[in-house]
């Protein structure tokens, strides 16, 4: 069996990324997706908010604000060159009280530093941009956009295929054996050999990582991301993306109103951790998943550290008055009608021995493989800098040889 030259597993958005960019820096070379649902972006990818984020969050000097940053332009640049829906409509992030004017201002800080545009809005202005919302004060993200993530996802698929690439649906991964000379990919079906492997396994990262001795000490938790949507008659209520100003003191954002590309606006999401890594229609338990999830001490010492944070999220899953209440602090005019039932979303989060979410990009190497263990938000904002850097990576750690020329959207 002639080996390929490179398998590089997982088909969202990130997979198909790092495939169209390694075909085009590794011309006439032999490779290979593996995507083990019958369709491209089923998971993450393609049940995300569709945010283009400008990096608002993020701590100078981090590859999240540095990927962030590069990710708007390189996806606007995608957008337009392929035909993508995008909409550069804007982002407010609305403080309803003192204490959240207060943690706006650093925020504010932290955006000049990540050398993001942001303007500082005061009540009466935010409420002229937006009549429907109410705050203190708001910090205006003129940059962030919206856009169909499942929809780059495809074309960077097909990018790959004229590029002579394979991509192969329904192959599921069931063992990675390394050898002196590549990797054997144990499938379903016939084992596949190759000369070099790169992994972005999402939801299931770790245990693809564990296959080859590379996940020890993080483990992937998985959270339900639940949404609804105002029905089309609501659709105009706001002209922006809505935020809440986060608490730096917990681990999630809290619920927002997001315009899609679409027409439509969503609410959401809340973060409740989910009983199975895959389940997506109810919070129905898969026995390996829960016992993964549970039987890690970073699990436990995380639900120990925010225990009145899990409370209110799992509220918010239960109860819809109690959701609507947190969006009403800055949109008092929803009402329980305006919720109609929107599809659900989970989030891969890697959590640490200690407790602690690894917050930033984690990549792990063989001699042989690259593994992306851990791509959380903004990684669809920053999928094609992150593909550049995971193809940098592994001609660096893999001993590739390949001559890279710059990527062609920082030309723009």
């Amino acid at each position: 069996m002639t080996p390929h030259d490179l398998v590089i597993v997982g088909g969202g958005i990130l997979g198909t990324a790092v495939a169209w960019q390694m075909a085009q820096a590794w011309p006439g070379a032999d490779m290979v997706l593996l995507e083990k649902e019958s369709h491209l972006a089923h998971h993450q990818s393609g049940r995300s908010s569709g945010v283009v984020h400008a990096g608002l969050y993020y701590l100078p000097n981090s590859l999240k604000a540095r990927f962030c940053r590069e990710g708007v332009i390189a996806t606007l640049w995608f957008a337009q060159a392929y035909g993508v829906a995008f909409e550069q409509c804007g982002k407010l992030l609305v403080a309803t009280s003192d204490v959240e004017r207060q943690r706006m201002g650093a925020l504010f800080t932290r955006a000049r530093e990540n050398g993001i545009t942001a303007e500082w809005l005061d009540g009466v202005a935010l409420r002229a941009r937006e009549p429907a919302i109410v705050g203190e004060a708001a910090l205006f993200s003129p940059t962030t956009g919206i856009t169909d993530y499942a929809a780059i996802t495809r074309t960077c698929a097909r990018l790959f295929e004229d590029h002579r690439g394979e991509v192969r649906l329904g192959t599921r991964v069931r063992d990675l054996v390394e050898h002196e000379d590549g990797v054997t990919v144990v499938t379903d079906g016939a084992p596949i050999r190759t000369r070099f492997l790169i992994v972005c396994g999402g939801l299931q990262a770790d245990r693809l990582a564990a296959m080859m001795n590379l996940a020890d000490d993080f483990r992937t938790i998985p959270f339900r991301g639940e949404y609804y949507a105002l029905g089309a008659d609501r659709a105009g209520l706001v002209r922006h993306l809505i935020y809440p100003v986060p608490d730096p003191a917990l681990p999630f954002l809290g619920v927002h109103l997001t315009r899609t590309v679409e027409g439509g606006v969503t609410l959401g999401p809340n973060a409740v951790f989910s009983l199975a890594r895959e389940s997506y229609d109810a919070n129905r338990p898969s026995l390996r998943d829960l016992a993964s999830s549970v039987s890690w001490g970073g699990f436990r010492r995380l639900a120990m550290r925010y225990p009145g944070a899990a409370v209110n999220e799992f509220r918010s899953s239960v109860s819809r008055t109690f959701y609507l209440q947190q969006c009403r602090r800055y949109c008092p005019e929803l009402k329980p009608a305006d919720l109609k039932p929107h599809p659900t979303g989970i989030r891969a989060q890697a959590i640490g021995r200690t407790g602690a979410l690894i917050d930033d990009f984690l990549v792990r190497s063989t001699r042989r493989s690259l593994h992306i263990c851990n791509a959380p938000s903004p990684a669809a904002t920053s999928a094609l800098p992150i593909g550049r850097h995971v193809v940098e990576t592994a001609n660096e750690r893999l001993g590739l040889g390949l001559s890279l020329p710059p990527p062609v959207w920082r030309a723009v």
